[in-house]
């Protein structure tokens, strides 16, 4: 089963969406900020894909800087606590799989986490070239 903790808002986001579809997988979709999260799900996510809170605070487009979140004085628990309060403080996407569960920033990341890709090529939604002709990553 693959999971994406989704915005559909973010550019990224879609781009690893739609890598995972054009890869033969119907992912659950979860758009976290209207479904918010839990401290043991962050948790869990978090030790599973090895980050801490501060390595998945989205620190742009995001409230981080005014909330003070940047601060180095500011401790792990604050900012996961900070994190529940309002979700779009958590980086996305994070996609899950049977190979594991990954922050996919940048996008080509998620390919660690499929066990087959599409045929190529497969371009991001800018035009930047992911999986060639051949199917190599790019």
């Amino acid at each position: 089963m693959h999971k994406i903790h989704h915005n559909p808002e973010c550019g990224t986001s879609r781009n690893v969406l739609a890598v995972i579809k054009a890869a033969g997988y119907e992912p659950m979709v979860i758009d976290y900020l209207k479904h918010g999260w839990t401290r043991p799900q962050l948790l869990a996510l978090f030790a599973t894909a090895s980050l801490t809170p501060r390595a998945a605070l989205r620190k742009t487009k995001s409230p981080a800087k005014e909330l003070g979140l940047l601060d180095e004085k500011v401790s792990e628990d604050e900012i996961l606590e900070a994190m529940l309060e309002q979700p779009i403080l958590v980086n996305r996407p994070i996609v899950c799989s049977p190979k594991g569960i990954k922050l996919c920033r940048p996008s080509e990341v998620v390919l660690d986490l499929l066990e087959q890709w599409s045929q190529g090529p497969f371009a991001k939604e800018d035009g930047e070239l992911l999986i060639d002709a051949l199917g190599s990553k790019q």
